[in-house]
């Protein structure tokens, strides 16, 4: 028997869920929990935040550098050149956005760096 629920709702095509209890969110597939409590500044500065969060975005990155080098090698092992191509590829944008993070860093001055020097120590 089909019920109201079971129905799309208005402009929703037909068999599009609109029920997620019990379905994983995207918050517990990305681990946003952990991932955002994560940060833990040791001053009372406002920039140490960015200091934080910029070094742990580039080891992300450069985590995902290594799994596409490594895969890209195992690839190209196997004559594979296609794939191992497109992870090379990736590698450089990786590299592309790595640099341009810098750019964020770069508002945080010498002056701003050393109101929270002190307490990385």
């Amino acid at each position: 028997m089909t019920t109201e629920r079971d129905l799309p709702g208005p402009g929703l095509p037909e068999g599009a869920a609109t029920e997620f209890d019990g379905a994983m969110s995207y918050g517990d597939y990305l681990g946003l929990d952990q991932l955002l409590s994560a940060q833990r500044p040791r001053s009372d500065s406002h920039d140490e935040l960015l200091f934080i969060i910029i070094h742990q975005a580039t080891e992300l990155w450069m985590k995902l550098m290594v799994h596409e080098l490594e895969a890209a090698c195992a690839a190209r092992g196997t004559d594979a050149l296609k794939p191992s191509f497109k992870m090379l590829a990736r590698v450089s944008r990786i590299q592309a956005q790595l640099n341009q993070s810098w750019d964020v860093l770069s508002t945080l001055t010498p002056a701003d760096y050393s109101t929270f020097r002190d307490a990385l120590g």
